[in-house]
């Protein structure tokens, strides 16, 4: 296999893109290769078979869901009451649903985990790890709330986030705007 990081970081990129059009079925070597315009052959050559492109998929999704250093700073200023907590969860809501590949990728990702036992232990790794950098990061942020608050705030943002990419005209998005405010008013006030 090939050692050449950026070219592998293009070809999983590309990969999430064809996952997120195509589904499971669609991604393809082939597929993966005429995304990211690459000779045919090339994405063969970086990954042994497509359980492997699957969960190197599965770890790259999140690298690029997490928010960036200037976000992370902005979100430890200022009073940390519950007006701020839903400012967050707006920025989180915005910033997920902006990589909607991404996320509808990982939609994809979750459901061929039921089939493929290593590609589940790749998102449940990843995605526990995600759920308890939350619940530290909360503890750590001095916002209201417990940890059950980041957790139901997790469950509900997340399936909010899918009608928003899947199913857009469910929610205006003034809708979305009202129903993150009371998703965190009604996890702190619970």
């Amino acid at each position: 296999m090939r050692r050449n990081p950026e070219r592998r970081q293009a070809l999983i990129d590309a990969a999430i893109e064809v996952l997120a059009r195509e589904g499971a079925r669609g991604l393809t070597f082939r597929a993966v290769d005429a995304e990211a315009a690459v000779p045919p052959g090339t994405a063969s050559n970086y990954f042994a078979n497509r359980d492997d492109l699957f969960t190197q998929v599965g770890g790259r999704i999140y690298e690029r869901l997490l928010p960036d250093e200037v976000t992370i700073a902005r979100s430890r200023e200022g009073v940390q009451d519950q007006t701020r907590y839903a400012e967050l969860m707006h920025e989180l809501v915005d910033r997920v649903s902006a990589f909607n590949s991404g996320y509808l990728a990982l939609l994809e990702l979750r459901l061929e985990s039921t089939r493929r036992p290593e590609l589940r232990a790749v998102l449940t790794k990843r995605i526990r790890e995600d759920i308890d950098a939350n619940i530290g990061n909360h503890a750590a942020s001095g916002l209201p709330g417990d940890s059950t608050s980041a957790v139901l705030l997790y469950l509900a943002l997340n399936w909010l986030i899918v009608e928003r990419l899947t199913l857009p005209d469910i929610f205006t998005e003034q809708e979305i705007h009202e129903l993150v405010d009371a998703a965190v008013q009604r996890s702190l006030n619970a």
